[in-house]
C-alpha cells in the first residue's frame, strides 16, 4: 500500500512538547474525567470503515481506515458529518487501526502513527466545530483498538497473543502519551478480547490519572451465550476490573451481534454501577472464508432494540461494525421518547 504523503508537523507542530519524563511528551488538554456526565442517555455514532467504503475510500489495506486520514480525509469528516446529522452526540475517532507498532510493521516511522493519531481528533473536532447547535453537546471519543488490531490477523476476536503484559502495558501506554495532549474528550479502548488486556490498559494509564476512558469488550457468538468475553472469561469479571481503574467512566461491549446484548446488560449492571455502553454491529454476519458479509440488516429493527437496550440498563448507545447513519438516526429517535 502506497501512502499520499501527509506533512506530519502539521499536526504535532500544534503541540508544545514537554520534557519527556513527564507523562504524555505533551500539554494536556484532554477534558478532565469529572467534567463529563453521563446522567442521560447518549447517542454514539456509528460503523467508520464500513461508511468510508460506502462512500468509495479503499479500506483494503492492512491499516484499515487509518489509510484514508492520509489519503482522503475530508472523507473521514463528512462520516462525522453524517453520524452528527442523524442525531449522535458522541463521535470516535478513525484512530482504531492506528499504532506505532502496526505501522512499523509495514516500514513507518513512530511519528507517522502519532500524528495519524492527533490527525483523527482533529477531524472529528472540526466535524463537531462546523456543526454545532445549540443546546447540544457532543463529545469526541479517541478510538484505541487493541493490541490484536495492530496484528492484522483478526487476533482481537480471539486474544491469544504472543507477547507478555509488559508489551501490552507498552502499546497502549505509547497512544495514551499522544491522545492526552489532543482535544478529546475521553479515550475508548474498544474491542478487548481478554482480562489480561483490560488489566494492561489499567496500568498503562496510571501516568494520568484525570484523563477519562471507557472500556469495551468483544463477545464472539460462541462466548456471548456463555456470557465471556472472546478470550473466555466472564464478562461480569472483565467489567468489574475495568470499572475499577479510576479513569473508567463507562463500561460497555462493541463489535457483537445485537441478539445476545440484553443477557450481556445485565452481566455489566451486576458488575458495577458506571454507565453501560453499548455499540454492536448490525447483525450482519461475516464469511472469513469468503471474505464478504452475509445477511441483512434494517435499521429501524436496529431502533427498536435500542430501546430494549435503554430498558436493560445501557446509557450510551451507537453501533460497530457494518452500522450506518440510518441506524444510528433510529436509535436517536427511539431514543427521543424514553
Amino acid at each position: 500500500m502506497v501512502f499520499s504523503v501527509y506533512c506530519i508537523h502539521e499536526v504535532s507542530d500544534k503541540y508544545a512538547k514537554i520534557p519527556p519524563s513527564q507523562p504524555g511528551g505533551y500539554h494536556r488538554s484532554m477534558t478532565p474525567r469529572d467534567q463529563l456526565r453521563f446522567d442521560d442517555i447518549r447517542v454514539l455514532d456509528g460503523g467508520m470503515a464500513s461508511e468510508l467504503e460506502f462512500l468509495g475510500a479503499d479500506i483494503s489495506g492492512p491499516l484499515w481506515s487509518a489509510h484514508v486520514l492520509e489519503d482522503a480525509p475530508e472523507k473521514v469528516t463528512a462520516v462525522h458529518r453524517a453520524y452528527l446529522e442523524a442525531g449522535a452526540d458522541i463521535l470516535l475517532t478513525a484512530s482504531y487501526q492506528v499504532s506505532r507498532q502496526g505501522y512499523a510493521e509495514f516500514g513507518l516511522e513512530a511519528d507517522r502513527a502519532d500524528a495519524a493519531l492527533l490527525r483523527s481528533v482533529e477531524l472529528a473536532c472540526t466535524a463537531r466545530k462546523e456543526f454545532v447547535k445549540e443546546g447540544r453537546e457532543v463529545l469526541v471519543a479517541a478510538s484505541l483498538g487493541p493490541y490484536g488490531a495492530a496484528l492484522h490477523n483478526g487476533a482481537e476476536y480471539h486474544g491469544n497473543y504472543d507477547c507478555s503484559f509488559e508489551d501490552l502495558v507498552q502499546f497502549h501506554r505509547q497512544r495514551i502519551a499522544v491522545l492526552a495532549g489532543s482535544e478529546a474528550d475521553l479515550l475508548a479502548f474498544e474491542t478487548l478480547p481478554s482480562l489480561e488486556e483490560a488489566h494492561a490498559v489499567g496500568v498503562a494509564l496510571e501516568p494520568w490519572p484525570t484523563l477519562a476512558a471507557w472500556l469495551t469488550f468483544n463477545c464472539p457468538d460462541h462466548q456471548a451465550e456463555q456470557l465471556k468475553v472472546a478470550h473466555g472469561e466472564p464478562l461480569r469479571s472483565c467489567a468489574a476490573v475495568a470499572a475499577g481503574f479510576p479513569q473508567t467512566v463507562a463500561v460497555g461491549i462493541n463489535c457483537t451481534q445485537p441478539r445476545w446484548l440484553g443477557p450481556l446488560i445485565a452481566e455489566l449492571r451486576g458488575a458495577s454501577s458506571k454507565p453501560i455502553v453499548v455499540y454492536p454491529n448490525s447483525g450482519e454476519g461475516w464469511d472469513a472464508e469468503c471474505r464478504c458479509w452475509t445477511g441483512s440488516s434494517d435499521p429501524v429493527s436496529f431502533g427498536q432494540l435500542a430501546r430494549e437496550w435503554y430498558a436493560a440498563g445501557a446509557r450510551i448507545i451507537g453501533g460497530c461494525c457494518r452500522t450506518r447513519p440510518a441506524h444510528i438516526r433510529e436509535v436517536a429517535d427511539a431514543v427521543k421518547s424514553l
